[in-house]
């Protein structure tokens, strides 16, 4: 009889508000809902590229904790190769 897989460290994070930083001027903002080995899926997603304005992605990522999430998508598949880091959004440090 085979094992099941055992859980990655991403599937903690299923079902809650996350943080993708892309290794371009993009910053990902959405509830993760499937982690897959080639891409994340997320849903009521922010895609914002900071290189649009004064904003960095620091400051965003700030903004968004403090006022929620700006969702200008229902749903993204994010490629894992383009991302460097997840994070809760809840675990942003506000300074």
């Amino acid at each position: 009889m085979s094992q099941p897989p055992s859980p990655g460290p991403l599937d903690a994070f299923l079902g809650q508000q996350v943080v993708l930083d892309t290794r371009s001027s993009y910053i990902i903002l959405g509830t993760l809902t499937q982690v897959a080995p080639e891409y994340l899926r997320l849903e009521n997603v922010d895609v914002h590229d900071t290189s649009d304005g004064s904003s960095t992605k620091d400051h965003y990522i700030m903004e968004a904790h403090k006022l929620g999430i700006r969702t200008n998508r229902r749903a993204a598949t994010v490629r894992v190769a383009e991302v460097i880091s997840v994070s809760l959004l809840r675990d942003v440090e506000l300074y």
